[in-house]
């Protein structure tokens, strides 16, 4: 089950990767909302122009995704990048993403350094995790499923946290996620891929993390993940947001250092309300997570 174990820790990070003072001439026209943004502060001027942004951007129901992430791991770095398109307009969250891991954390598995395919219906994650694992490990069958229920139960909080952020994610929660931390300011300026955009930034304490990232955790979930991250040496996290000229989120950053290395992932926004279309793999050809833990034949 050595190759099945390897499988699941693959897709445990993909998990983890997917799919959160006052500027000169930014991406908006500094001049629009003048009259509403007389009298405001700095900081409140900021939060004016992201709540707008969150609202923006939620709307458009729809995007494509690149990110990169790395992360430190027990057994060294592992970078993951990500491409795709996300769906958030049925109210959960919908995703067709590539993912492909390096770095001398992954260097073991039988993925590293390959794409693999993965899909995120309401109720599941699919991976792809190849032919060798097909003959392997995988009984014939390319793809792992991860039954978000199923997950919660089998990885307490943090699968809980997994579950509510894999059914309720999209880019506006990043905006949001700066919101809720009441410490967020515009820093300035800066061209993304060709856009001017604004840029805030905020830092946030990894002990109120899960509460503003989490809708659906207990209070007895939400302290035990707490006493999670901090056992593995998280203690605050940076969020930075670029913003353009209509109101939408075109690049977040998230940044955080913790015992077993620094987590950074980037992610960039573009070609809102692009057409999603998201199906499970065949049946026959996937095999679920609960198969393939330790102990099962």
């Amino acid at each position: 089950m050595r190759q099945a174990r390897i499988a699941m820790m693959a897709a445990g990070v993909v998990m983890a990767a997917g799919l959160t003072a006052c500027g000169g001439s930014g991406g908006k026209d500094s001049a629009s909302g003048s009259e509403e943004k007389q009298g405001l502060s700095p900081a409140q001027v900021a939060v004016t122009e992201l709540e707008q942004a969150s609202k923006s951007t939620e709307e458009k129901k729809s995007a494509k995704v690149e990110g990169d992430q790395t992360q430190g791991t027990p057994r060294g770095e592992i970078s993951t990048k990500t491409e795709g398109t996300v769906d958030w307009s049925g109210g959960g969250t919908t995703a067709d993403m590539t993912v492909t891991q390096q770095g001398s954390g992954a260097s073991g598995l039988p993925t590293s350094g390959k794409p693999m395919p993965a899909r995120y219906t309401e109720d599941a994650m699919y991976v792809n995790l190849g032919d060798q694992f097909a003959s392997t490990a995988g009984k014939g069958k390319h793809w792992m499923k991860y039954d978000y229920d199923k997950l919660a139960e089998q990885s307490g909080p943090s699968g809980a946290l997994v579950k509510d952020q894999m059914q309720n994610n999209n880019p506006a929660r990043s905006v949001d996620l700066l919101l809720a931390s009441g410490k967020v300011k515009k820093v300035g300026s800066e061209t993304v891929k060709g856009k001017k955009t604004d840029h805030y930034s905020g830092t946030i304490e990894v002990a109120e993390l899960a509460r503003m990232q989490s809708e659906k955790l207990s209070e007895k979930e939400l302290d035990q993940l707490s006493d999670q991250l901090k056992q593995q040496g998280f203690k605050t996290e940076k969020v930075d947001v670029w913003i353009d000229g209509d109101d939408l989120l075109v690049k977040k950053q998230e940044r955080a250092k913790g015992k077993n290395g620094d987590l950074n992932s980037t992610v960039f926004y573009s070609d809102y309300g692009t057409e999603v279309s998201v199906e499970a793999p065949p049946a026959s050809d996937t095999l679920s997570f609960e198969e393939a833990l330790p102990g099962r034949s």
